[in-house]
């Protein structure tokens, strides 16, 4: 069975993204997606949604 982990980013940069990635990762999670909230006005996302999963413990 997976678990799931998601983790909002409010600010979306280069910096921040790759932060999360390695952070999450290295304790285990895999990447499943990234999901971007963009604005009408602005060509660059307002927010992000990292999406990690792993299999769930005992399993």
């Amino acid at each position: 069975m997976l678990t799931y982990k998601v983790v909002e980013l409010s600010t979306v940069t280069e910096d921040t993204v790759a932060e999360v990635l390695n952070e999450w990762t290295a304790k285990g999670w895999r990447l499943d997606g990234i999901q971007f909230a963009m604005r009408e006005a602005s060509r660059r996302p307002s927010m992000a949604f990292v999406i990690f999963t792993r299999e769930a413990e005992g399993n």
